[in-house]
């Protein structure tokens, strides 16, 4: 079995309430969820409305498997936000 972890944080500098703040990180969660077979959820930053810090897991049984996995999910939150992706952290295990 292969865990495959990510961290994400994304600037968002157009977003100007914690509300608008959950807005844009429900989309971004629902809609991954959906297109991918991941676990994902905000993880930090949660008094900041500026940064969304995300964190998502998938499990495989082959680390280039996951490795792809967790590219296609942080290139598929690129397209779909409009805010800067700033920090990635992954980790296979």
């Amino acid at each position: 079995m292969v865990i495959g972890c990510c961290m994400i944080k994304i600037r968002t500098e157009w977003v100007n309430s914690l509300k608008d703040k959950r807005m844009e990180l429900r989309r971004i969660v629902d809609r991954s969820k959906n297109k991918f077979n991941i676990s994902i959820a905000e993880i930090g930053s949660n008094d900041n409305h500026r940064v969304i810090e995300l964190g998502f897991a998938c499990v495989t049984n082959d680390r280039a498997l996951a490795d792809s996995i967790i590219d296609n999910v942080i290139n598929f939150i690129e397209r779909i936000t409009d805010g800067e992706i700033i920090e990635t952290e992954t980790e296979i295990l």
